[in-house]
């Protein structure tokens, strides 16, 4: 029945590294107006919260397949605390780091009407961190990183996350100088 536990919290460690990849990716094609300037229809944005709720639901899946698996033999401290853990606990403390963040986007993305728009803003910008400590869990910790296809699907993702980080960037600054150009030809001389 160990391996069982094995097999559970593996796999559902690599579908949860692939769903919040995804998310962020989802997410950064949403914020950036890649699929156009019109109003979007609602279930493009429920796709992107679909993803992230998915991946806690993952996420716990993983947690609870460490937990019972009998051959590392992960305690509750172990999995919930930083660098608590005694196989590889800066690897470990990674994908719990990355957890927390997860839980504090998904939680203000909840509360998001009852909370100020910058609060949630700012909580969201985390999502790079969950990508990019979840990556580093991923690399490091996990028992497939050796593998091809694997190496391959992150080098892919992070290439696709990166790409469109920088669009995102590019681009609200060419919205920044033609929405402050505009303002400043609007204002009346003298």
């Amino acid at each position: 029945m160990g391996s069982v536990w094995w097999y559970a919290a593996r796999s559902s460690g690599l579908v949860a590294w692939g769903l919040a990849a995804l998310s962020v990716f989802w997410g950064l094609l949403l914020s950036t107006k890649v699929m156009g300037k019109k109003a979007r229809p609602n279930w493009l944005l429920d796709l992107h919260r679909f993803l992230g709720g998915l991946t806690v639901v993952f996420i716990a899946v993983h947690l609870v397949g460490l937990f019972l698996d009998p051959y590392v033999n992960f305690s509750a401290a172990q999995l919930f605390i930083p660098f608590a853990s005694t196989w590889k606990p800066s690897a470990v403390a990674w994908g719990i780091v990355a957890f927390y963040l997860l839980l504090a986007v998904e939680i203000t993305s909840l509360l998001r009407r009852r909370i100020p728009k910058r609060w949630w803003k700012a909580v969201h910008m985390s999502s790079y961190g969950i990508f990019v400590f979840g990556t580093v869990h991923l690399l490091t910790a996990g028992t497939d990183r050796h593998s091809a296809l694997l190496l391959w699907t992150v080098a892919g993702m992070s290439s696709a996350v990166a790409a469109m980080t920088l669009y995102r960037i590019v681009t609200s600054k060419e919205t920044r100088t033609i929405q402050s150009d505009t303002i400043r030809a609007a204002q009346p001389i003298g």
